[in-house]
């Protein structure tokens, strides 16, 4: 990996207060991934490069640095994910990966939930929107426009468990039904689920900030504390806690609203409500206009963001960010799609979504605008990749480049 640095090119800071320092020309990390990650990584870096030329001329470029993890990685250092990699994302501080492959039952360990833990990256964001010409099973799919806040480090992706019947799946069930009156078989598999306070509260804290920087109406917290009490119910309890200590003045719970602005949102307000996580789907379906901000525990934030990409395209129109409070990785959400390696075919907007995230995330808005605009122009024109095709009677299939060729026409 070379990390030779051209004169003009310079290093992403933090302040000591906690702000991103951003040159004209930042250095940037990415991570190509497995499968078709290559191919997505080459049309979102030219509908980049080209979006920031567009918007700044020459007084701004991203410097590009590849670091290695995944299969690319393991064929060239015997490693999925070398020290050197998050050692360099500790230096430079953000990165835009492609999908790595995670084996399901077996196998290594989640690279994206290592990423995840060993940087801290407790905020998983995705925000959820319809551009006009997807394809949607919705009736009116414009209503859709959300961003999921997903804790990232707790709950069950924590990775705490052991298959059945091994000693220490029998050793903690032993336990269990010994010491705590539970009446577990003993040739279960067994997990844990832990979740935080300070977990808790950090990312709602992150959603919260999110949602008043961006005047949104409202923060959600999903959940299904009546059947977890004592971990989702407590994640509820605890969000609406920070909210009360650090935002008591900006914020007003569903009670305050009924009883002291008689239903009317005063300007300024936000609006703090929570939902069960099962009636949450339906709600995102029959009533998405009524939700902005989601804060929610990790698997819950993973199931509602791919239930809601479907509403307005499916995961390849879906961007993510995982952020923490000095590093960020931008990725795109969707698997690695093996069978789909090197021909070209599949749809690069995940990724090119999550390049314009990364962008805003260094203030270049004017920069992610343009690939906002461009992507609807293109999905307009019926220009689209073989997955929103077979969805979109009358459309032109495009290949993988070909669609960013076509995006960049319309930028």
């Amino acid at each position: 990996m070379n990390m030779q640095n051209p004169v003009e090119a310079q290093k992403l800071t933090i302040t000591t207060d906690g702000q991103l320092q951003v040159p004209d020309c930042p250095i940037v990390l990415y991570i190509e991934g497995d499968g078709t990650g290559p191919d997505i990584w080459r049309a979102t870096v030219r509908v980049l490069d080209t979006a920031v030329a567009k918007a700044y001329g020459d007084q701004r470029r991203i410097v590009w640095r590849e670091i290695l993890a995944g299969e690319k990685a393991f064929q060239q250092s015997g490693e999925y994910l070398p020290q050197e990699s998050i050692a360099a994302i500790q230096e430079y501080l953000v990165a835009l990966k492609g999908p790595l492959t995670t084996p399901v039952g077996g196998g290594f360990r989640s690279l994206n939930v290592t990423l995840r833990q060993v940087l801290d990256l407790y905020a998983c964001i995705r925000p959820v929107r319809y551009y006009p010409g997807a394809p949607s099973p919705l009736k009116a799919p414009e209503k859709v426009n959300m961003v999921v806040f997903r804790e990232n480090t707790e709950d069950v992706y924590a990775g705490i468990e052991w298959p059945a019947e091994s000693p220490e799946a029998r050793k903690v069930i032993d336990f269990l039904n010994s010491q705590l009156g539970c009446h577990i078989p003993l040739a279960s598999g067994i997990g844990i689920k832990p979740m935080s306070a300070a977990g808790s509260q950090r990312l709602v804290r992150k959603a919260l900030k999110y949602a008043l920087a961006h005047k949104c109406a409202s923060v959600t917290l999903m959940h299904k504390g009546n059947i977890m009490k004592f971990t989702e119910g407590a994640f509820k309890t605890w969000g609406y806690a920070v909210a009360a200590a650090e935002f008591g003045n900006q914020v007003l719970t569903e009670d305050q609203l009924a009883q002291d602005f008689k239903g009317q949102l005063p300007p300024g307000k936000i609006l703090i409500k929570d939902r069960i996580a099962d009636a949450m789907f339906q709600q995102v379906l029959l009533r998405p206009e009524e939700y902005s901000v989601i804060a929610t525990p990790n698997l819950n934030g993973d199931y509602l963001s791919d239930a809601l990409a479907a509403q307005v395209g499916g995961l390849g129109m879906a961007p993510g960010a995982n952020i923490g409070d000095h590093y960020a990785v931008f990725e795109a959400t969707h698997g690695s799609a093996p069978k789909y390696a090197g021909l070209d075919k599949v749809n690069p907007s995940s990724l090119i979504l999550s390049g314009a995230m990364l962008l805003e995330y260094l203030g270049w808005t004017e920069a992610a605008e343009l690939i906002h605009q461009g992507l609807g122009r293109t999905l307009l024109a019926g220009t689209v990749t073989y997955d929103l095709a077979r969805l979109l009677p009358g459309a032109q299939e495009l290949s993988c480049s070909g669609f960013a060729a076509a995006l960049i026409a319309n930028l």
